[in-house]
């Protein structure tokens, strides 16, 4: 009975944690429909500033309760600021533009963040004191309960109640409130929206400094903080619905129970335990607990126009010419020692990989925040079919497009239910599934350690697998292209931008979705197959959601809606990944930068700038219009 009690008190407290993040992110996404993916960074960022204050800087004030009290209030204000500064110079900007473009800005933001943090903090952990006055515990039964996570357990209703009276009691809560349900309307009755957006926005980052200041005195501060938060804190806005605070409160109650529940009766399958709570959530009611608040939101959100498909009227001689050029480079790539042979392998790959998810994304219109699920799935499939039965290259790679065939089959059925940030999501929840069954079936994936020491690939046969790769994103190129014109394609892009008329036609978007979803799927675990071939080992981070952002980032940067975008895409990051990791210390906060101003700059992606370049070099010219 006390350890049931202990478990239900452990969970109670993680639940406030959460629920200043979930709070957080949902006022900033209320206000400014962006989907926050940084928002971890200002949790970080609250637990380190305070730590070093009552640590490093100013020890003394770790000695007395206000004076510590006092440093969280600091580390919220500091994160508060820092959100500031974000939402003028990157969230103002991005404001109505497609909710995967701000995940990628946001994650862009994320990697700036982290390197800031390195290089004025430092790489090291830093264990701040326990809380004065609040060493004890407090005996239940037989087991005993730390003094601190009780005082936490009061503090969430507490904010839930201050935000309540905020939002209904204030006038800035009652613009707030109207802003997240018409701001159009709001600034035709001479309101200014952006001072709303910028204190949505400070107040969001704040509670999540906050958040990341109250755990110091359970855990240290560390760099890992950001993602490892991050994750189930999206678990509990949309599971709670996107733009319900109240939603969001009960989805942490019940996130923060399962996870301490989950911890004590299946430790090695708690994140698999989390993520199929939010899937069951989804699947029965697909808004989230707090539906009926998203789907005003929805509602109110801008519509993007329609996009069409751009690199479709190559005509033969402009194919092959791509084509002859694109051996052309990739032959060259070959010719220039072992690093550009390597370095253009993980290029072909990923582009293929990228093209996967190009295809449902562009044509289908849905989103996906979990594609590494299927390119793991390849690579497990490809390599336990060649350690176990020693099945050769092809026989392997078939193996890996049937693992990912049988999941997507299944998993399918319900993001014909799912659509925008909730789809995002229910594919994440499915990643993560996978990356924890890799890292937790030993016996069966080899866990951390992976399955390693593969020969699918001879050194005598790398020029032929060379050739196959090739051969295969040459493929995958004018394969989308053909699926594009296709009736099926045609029809995939009527119901992306007119769903309710293609519906009225007779179309069956369902079923459309979901065999798009299910052959995206399917080459994606083609490209994960490719990858246990090209580095003859595999492991659980394949199915991390880092790969499925490489995938986003191939997309966007190439160009979405570009034919060649995810081949421009995938020369750009593999190249500036390897380059920068070599010559630069802080790599990733410059190519968190590059990524944020190509989503500001060019939304539409590289590619997307060459139209506006020649319009502009034409409107140069006197005479032209």
């Amino acid at each position: 009975m006390s350890f049931s009690v202990v478990q239900l008190l452990g969970g109670l407290s993680y639940a406030t944690t959460l629920f200043l993040m979930a709070a957080g992110l949902t006022l900033i996404f209320g206000v400014t429909r962006i989907v926050n993916f940084a928002h971890g960074s200002f949790f970080m960022l609250g637990a380190l500033f305070t730590a070093h204050w009552v640590t490093n800087w100013f020890p003394a004030w770790g000695d007395s309760a206000a004076l510590y009290l006092i440093a969280m209030l600091l580390g919220a204000a500091c994160a508060g600021l820092a959100g500031a500064i974000a939402e003028f110079f990157l969230l103002r900007r991005m404001a109505g533009a497609p909710e995967l473009y701000q995940l990628v800005a946001t994650f862009g933001l994320t990697l700036a963040m982290h390197d800031a943090m390195q290089w004025g903090f430092g790489p090291d952990e830093v264990f701040a004191p326990r809380f004065p006055g609040l060493k004890g515990s407090v005996q239940i039964g037989d087991d005993f309960f730390p003094l601190y996570p009780l005082v936490m357990i009061a503090l969430g209703p507490l904010v839930w109640g201050g935000l309540h009276l905020l939002l209904h009691r204030s006038r800035f809560g009652r613009r707030l409130r109207a802003a997240t349900q018409d701001r159009t309307m709001l600034a035709a009755l001479g309101v200014n929206p952006k001072p709303l957006m910028l204190g949505a926005v400070v107040l969001g980052c704040a509670l999540a400094g906050l958040g990341g200041a109250l755990q110091l005195p359970r855990e240290p501060a560390h760099l890992q903080m950001d993602i490892n938060v991050i994750v189930e804190t999206f678990v509990v806005v949309v599971t709670g619905g996107l733009g319900s605070i109240g939603g969001a409160f009960v989805a942490a109650l019940l996130i923060g129970l399962v996870h301490a529940f989950g911890t004590a009766l299946f430790p090695q399958a708690t994140l698999v335990v989390v993520f199929l709570t939010m899937a069951v959530v989804l699947v029965l009611k697909p808004q989230g607990l707090g539906g009926q608040a998203a789907a005003l939101l929805a509602q109110a959100a801008p519509r993007q126009a329609a996009e069409k498909f751009h690199g479709l009227r190559l005509g033969r001689v402009g194919a092959g010419v791509s084509s002859a050029l694109f051996v052309l480079l990739a032959g060259l790539a070959w010719t220039g020692g072992a690093y550009w042979q390597a370095l253009a392998a993980d290029g072909l790959i990923l582009m293929i990989f990228g093209i996967s998810l190009q295809a449902m994304m562009a044509l289908g219109g849905l989103v996906s925040f979990g594609h590494a699920a299927f390119f793991a799935l390849g690579a497990y499939g490809a390599a336990l079919s060649h350690s176990l039965w020693g099945a050769s290259l092809l026989v392997a790679l078939a193996a890996g497009c049937g693992a990912a065939l049988a999941v997507a089959s299944v998993f399918g059925a319900a993001v014909v239910r799912s659509s925008g940030v909730y789809l995002a999501m229910l594919s994440l929840a499915l990643a993560q599934v996978i990356w924890a069954g890799a890292t937790q079936w030993v016996s069966l994936s080899g866990g951390d350690n992976g399955l390693i020491g593969l020969v699918l690939v001879t050194d005598e046969g790398r020029p032929v697998f060379y050739g196959l790769l090739v051969a295969l994103a040459l493929a995958a190129i004018f394969g989308l292209r053909w699926f594009s014109r296709s009736v099926m394609g045609a029809a995939l892009q009527a119901a992306r931008d007119a769903p309710l008329r293609a519906a009225a036609s007779g179309l069956s978007i369902g079923r459309l979705q979901y065999r798009v979803f299910v052959q995206s799927a399917v080459l994606a675990g083609l490209a994960g197959g490719l990858f246990a071939a090209h580095k003859g080992a595999v492991f659980p981070s394949l199915a991390a959601v880092s790969t499925s952002v490489d995938a986003l980032l191939v997309v966007l940067l190439g160009g979405v809606h570009q034919l060649w975008g995810a081949g421009v895409g995938s020369v750009l990051l593999t190249y500036l990944s390897a380059e920068l990791g070599r010559e630069v210390s802080y790599w990733r906060g410059l190519l968190g930068g590059f990524i944020m101003l190509i989503m500001v700059a060019a939304p539409s992606g590289l590619l997307g700038l060459l139209p506006r370049i020649g319009s502009m070099r034409l409107r140069a010219i006197p005479g032209s219009r």
